[in-house]
């Protein structure tokens, strides 16, 4: 199965359950090729659980879904080692990290303490507990979820912990149109139950081979790094993309590119990743604002960035 057929055939099973997420999807599905995590943001009912458990039917894949509280400890999140009396040793019992696909809902409402938990699962793809490590699954895919308007009682999170996760997505609310269709999609059934596999964890993984052999050209690598330096260089910003987000950058590029059905990366493809990757990896100046800010900023960075226009094609 090649980029294309794999991207069609996850679109138009989420399209089933999910009503006019196409690009959200996409950039999902690009994350997840490029081996990151994303961090899902918007209001309460927008569908972000139903997406990422769509997604992760459609693959056949394990999921697992973490409500975050205050007193959710670590150990909740990777797992302990208990003591079985019957068989006179301790056994390990899983953490809910254990799976394919994890849904990390409202991450912000849980201590530093149990955020920082998450944080070796997701940049290593392994777990110590009690001085033991163990490897999780691949692919190992997270979706954090945070609602951007309610912010009492939450822990945000800070800078360095952002910069860990590849892309940064909204939601967005429905038109009437498209609301329209959500009720007509769910007036008798939960079209979720009713939903088939269309591919499994083993193609996400050949796909991962596959998309980081996707050639880069030397204009378009230029053309990356002068976005991310145009970052660096605003008066606003305290602080402008790192270079994990150019690597971040390039490397979901690539991953776009290829469920586009091309072996090489345009400019084009850079642009289609560009705000996700990098607008929340800016620290803005004191006052000045935040993620609206920041998305405002690459969009404008990507229209004054001269377009290399040679030929892409290795």
């Amino acid at each position: 199965m090649n980029g294309k057929e794999l991207t069609d055939r996850i679109l138009q099973n989420v399209g089933k359950v999910v009503i006019g997420k196409e690009r959200v999807a996409k950039l999902l599905l690009v994350a997840l090729v490029s081996d990151g995590h994303v961090l899902l943001e918007d209001v309460p009912g927008t569908g972000k659980t139903k997406l990422a458990k769509t997604l992760a039917k459609s693959l056949d894949a394990q999921f697992a879904r973490i409500q975050f509280t205050p007193d959710l400890l670590p150990s909740d999140v990777t797992g302990l080692n208990i003591y079985d009396q019957k068989e006179g040793e301790f056994v390990l019992r899983k953490g809910p990290v254990f799976t394919n696909i994890l849904l990390a809902d409202e991450i912000n409402r849980a201590t530093p303490r149990t955020q920082a938990g998450l944080l070796e699962c997701m940049e290593e793809r392994q777990v110590t507990i009690d001085g033991v490590t163990h490897p999780l699954e691949r692919p190992f895919f997270v979706i954090a979820t945070q609602n951007p308007v309610e912010s009492s009682g939450t822990f945000p999170l800070p800078e360095a912990q952002m910069d860990r996760f590849m892309m940064r997505l909204s939601m967005g609310l429905p038109d009437k149109e498209e609301e329209l269709q959500i009720l007509d999609r769910y007036m008798e059934k939960e079209p979720l139950d009713e939903l088939l596999r269309v591919s499994d964890s083993q193609t996400v993984l050949e796909a991962r081979k596959e998309a980081s052999h996707v050639f880069v050209h030397e204009c378009v690598r230029e053309y990356m790094v002068d976005i991310v330096e145009a970052t660096r260089r605003k008066d606003n910003v305290a602080m402008g993309v790192s270079p994990r987000g150019t690597l971040a950058l390039m490397r979901c590029s690539k991953a776009y590119a290829y469920l586009s059905g091309r072996g090489f990366v345009t400019p084009d493809d850079v642009k289609a990743v560009a705000v996700a990757v990098l607008a929340h990896r800016i620290v803005m100046s004191y006052g000045f604002g935040r993620l609206n800010e920041s998305q405002a900023m690459i969009e404008q960075i990507l229209n004054q960035v001269t377009v290399p226009t040679e030929d892409f094609e290795k």
